[in-house]
């Protein structure tokens, strides 16, 4: 019998695991743009946080960001990564512009 086995990803330190939310299709004057040269959202969903940064002085340092907020980030922020045929990104805290409520 088969075992299906997932992997699961723990950020460390500053870092959150988001997986990006895909804005809806507007068609505006009867233009379809195709996929490829569509930018990639800059509107994802925490997945998971890191424990913290730890500061000179050895404090832990909590994040603002938490797991299920829907974030901002930068264009060109972070790496892309891909696990069990899903894609992620994984940022530093520093990189998200803001927490959409």
């Amino acid at each position: 019998m088969a075992q299906s086995l997932k992997t699961t990803l723990h950020p460390l330190h500053d870092r959150i695991l988001i997986q990006r939310i895909e804005e809806k299709e507007v068609r505006r004057g009867g233009l379809i743009i195709p996929d490829s040269a569509k930018e990639k959202p800059q509107e994802g969903k925490v997945i998971a946080v890191g424990n913290g940064k730890v500061s000179d002085e050895g404090k832990k340092i909590s994040l603002d960001v938490k797991t299920g907020d829907r974030i901002l980030f930068g264009k060109y922020s972070g790496s892309e990564v891909t696990l069990d045929n899903e894609e992620y990104l994984i940022l530093r805290e520093e990189d998200v512009l803001c927490i959409l409520e």
